[in-house]
This record gives structure tokens, sequence and C-alpha cells, in this order.
């Protein structure tokens, strides 16, 4: 699979595993991407849209059809610094092309005093993946912020405007992750608040950090600062010679159950919808497996992090077969010690947890 000297997906994912697709176009532009997945759909193409490469899980075997990298740029607000135009009832609109840095866009709020994803910072990948799984983190999630997520329809051939109450969100969800394959997002447009503090710190770590009581808020600047330094203890700020955040982040969303399902002494954040949120990591840890588990599974070159049990690494040398047998043993121990089964985060490519 995969024409000579085509460069294998390990080379562009943060697992750094993965095999060759058939074909790899660059989408630069808005109109370059639209036509290359219209055009691979004409002719009955797979397509894999690649940002970061920081939430796939791609088989050995590579992807039989077309990756198209999105590689678009832009940033434009409705107010440029320096304008006469009055901020302070709507803040500003910011409208962000898919293929742009999500940490160099979250740097780029603190530096003009937007506010409203500082807590997002350090988090790989494109502008454009935030919406699919509703990424958050902190206490904050982008649905807080998105007003509109401009979209190419693969199914209708057509480009859509969707506002923010009609992409359906929910936590690490949202429609473009109900429908996979029909929408390919060309731009995402936030709501910003204008200031020097971040938006209220409600998140217990974060908040203790920072010094702050719980709805307190602290300077944009700290608080990315915090939250940076924070993911850096838990390999989760990407560094490549540290195999720790060799990973896709968080393999495991946090539970949500009826509450006379929640396991004894097991953390709890009340729901909307009288449910609970519980902790991945707590259940992992509190089924046995600590931090750097997996030198017994496989080849033992996938393990859990040696800084936190949530994310499954690959310690060099790995195989896409090595980590799913991994991630296979976790969530199994975690469902035969609790009932809870864990479900994955990443985008599984050609892959699949089942045995």
């Amino acid at each position: 699979m995969g024409e000579p000297g085509r460069p294998r997906l390990a080379e562009r994912t943060t697992l750094r595993l993965g095999g060759p697709p058939t074909r790899w176009v660059r989408a630069a532009t808005e109109t370059d991407l639209v036509e290359t997945v219209a055009a691979a759909d004409r002719a009955g193409e797979p397509v894999l849209l690649l940002g970061g490469g920081s939430n796939l899980v791609v088989a050995d075997a590579g992807f039989d059809g077309t990756v198209v990298e999105v590689a678009t740029r832009g940033i434009t607000p409705d107010i440029e610094p320096g304008s006469d135009a009055d901020p302070t009832c709507g803040g500003v609109l910011v409208t962000v092309a898919a293929g742009e840095d999500w940490d160099a866009f979250v740097a780029t709020t603190v530096e003009r005093g937007w506010v409203g994803v500082e807590a997002l910072s350090g988090i790989p990948g494109c502008v454009g993946a935030t919406p699919v799984q509703n990424v958050g983190a902190y206490g904050q999630e982008v649905a807080q912020t998105i007003a509109r997520v401009r979209t190419w329809d693969r199914r209708d051939g057509a480009v859509r405007t969707l506002a923010n109450a009609d992409c359906g969100f929910a936590y690490r969800h949202s429609r473009f992750k109900a429908e996979p394959g029909r929408h390919v997002v060309l731009s995402v447009t936030f709501q910003l608040a204008i200031g020097t503090l971040g938006a209220p710190v409600r998140f217990g770590e974060l908040t203790r950090t920072l010094g702050v009581e719980a709805g307190g808020r602290a300077p944009l600047g700290e608080v990315r600062d915090a939250v940076l330094a924070l993911r850096a203890g838990k390999g989760m700020v990407l560094d490549a010679g540290d195999h720790d955040t060799w990973s896709a982040g968080s393999f495991f969303t946090n539970p949500v159950l009826e509450p006379d399902l929640l396991p004894e002494g097991a953390p709890a954040w009340e729901q909307p919808d009288g449910r609970v949120k519980t902790s991945a990591a707590w259940l992992i840890e509190h089924a046995g497996f600590t931090r750097g588990y997996g030198a017994d599974i496989g080849t033992g070159r996938a393990r859990l992090s040696t800084k936190h049990t949530l994310a499954l690494t690959n310690r060099g040398g790995a195989t896409t077969a090595d980590l799913l047998a991994l991630a296979r043993h976790v969530r199994d121990g975690v469902e035969r010690r609790f009932g809870v089964r864990l479900v994955n985060e990443p985008v599984l490519v050609g892959c699949d947890l089942e045995d």
C-alpha cells in the first residue's frame, strides 16, 4: 500500500505510529481543500483529513486512500488592534482557518487580550479539529466560545455555516463527531471577551496553582503559563526528546455514569442531566495500572506514561498493534474491576479496539 517514497503517517502523528497512505495532498487554501475532497468523493476514494495528527491512531498498514493535509492559514478578528470600535459589549469575533496551529492561536489570544481559551493552552493539533471533539481542559471547552463553524458538507456538496446551537456540542462530542466524514471544517469563528484577566477559574488543580478561589480570575498570561506547566508535568506538551509525549493525549474519555454506578471512592462531578462524570485516570490507577505500566504487554514498547496514567505512549519502536493491545488490556481490566467500560478519545483509522 502506498506509492514508493510516500511518507508514513508515523511521521505526522504525535504517537509516531501509522503506515503510508495511497496518496498525499497538501491543501494550502480553502479552495484546494474543498476541491481535493470533492474530487476524491466523486472518485469513490476514501479521505483522511490530517491536521496536527494529535488525535489519530493509524493502522500499521496505513491508509488506503487520500490523506489531505489541512494547511490553510489565517486569523481574522472583526476588530483590529488599535481600532476605534468599542468592543466592550460583544468582545471580538475571531475567524480562524482550520489549518492554524491551535496552541499558536491560543498564544495570540493571550497576547492580544482576547479572553476565553487561555486554559486550553498546550493542546496539540489544529483549530479545525477542536470543534469535532469539543476540545476541553481545566474547566474550559471550545463550545463555550465558538460562535459558528464553517464547513464543506460532503453529503450535500455545499458550504455550510453552523451556529453554535446547531453543532450539537456535548462532553468531547459534537454533531461533527456524530456524523463522521460528512463535514470538512474550513474555519471556526470564536466569540471572545476582551480584557487582561482570564475567564473565571473553577477547576481545582488550576485554582490551586494560580492561588485563586473557585470562580476567581488571574491575568491571562499567568493562566497560560500555569496550564502549560501543569500539562508539561503530565507529559502533555509535545517534546520530541520525551517519550511520555509520544502519545495522543488522554486516550480514554472520562465516563459519565448514573449515580448508582459510580464506584465507591471515585471522584464525581454532577452533570446537568443528573448523571455524574468521573475520572478515567482514577479508574485506571485503582484497577492496578500504574504509571509506566505495560512492560509485560506485547513487546513492551507501548506503555502508560510515566507521568500520567491516562496517556498511552510509544516508547520508541512501538507499532499500532502494540498500542492497541495495551489499550484493550487497560480497558478490559477497568471493566472487570469496576463494571465501567472506557471509551477511546482518539480517532482510530483502519484499526479498532475489538479483539
